[in-house]
């Protein structure tokens, strides 16, 4: 009878000493968790600005490939029709015949597979033919997260007529 009320001493004892440790344990202070904040709050402003930057770059990298595209749909209608859609019948014509008696019979489009895509910015792509700028005999272009002609860094003007660095 000794032996089993000592274990039950010894197991009531345990657990006073494991209670005793858990109310000895304590959280993190006001002031660590402050120097945690700063600290991610300095490594974000570090960071964060070179992510916005290649976001940037990312979206010239893709209107610069949308324009290629439709190069390439453009050339293929061209080789079509024989000439390429005018200004006012826009890039329009290359998802749905222009209707022109002139390539009515010809067009076998459509020449992009679903419409035409905007820009990375939400912009439509600017087209006219005859082009003044481009030696492809029209210009195709966009005009950058501004959508005003010139500019620099993201608002630069992304053209079939001339080649950016990205």
């Amino acid at each position: 009878m000794l032996g089993f009320s000592s274990d039950k001493f010894r197991k009531k004892r345990v657990v006073q000493n494991a209670a005793k440790r858990m109310s000895n344990q304590r959280g993190f202070s006001f002031i660590e968790i402050m120097i945690v904040v700063i600290i991610i709050g300095f490594l974000a402003s570090i960071v964060g600005p070179q992510i916005i930057g290649r976001v940037g770059k990312a979206k010239q990298v893709t209107a610069q490939s949308q324009l290629t595209n439709i190069k390439l749909a453009l050339e293929q209608y061209y080789l079509d029709c024989g000439s390429y859609p005018s200004s006012e019948q826009g890039l329009g014509a290359l998802v749905e015949n222009p209707g022109d008696s002139s390539v009515v019979n010809k067009w076998t489009g459509p020449y992009i597979s679903k419409a035409v895509p905007k820009d990375p910015w939400g912009y439509d792509y600017h087209y006219t033919c005859p082009g003044e700028h481009s030696t492809e005999g029209y210009d195709l272009y966009s005009l950058g997260s501004d959508n005003q002609e010139g500019g620099s860094g993201e608002n630069t003007d992304i053209t079939n007529w001339s080649n950016l660095d990205l």
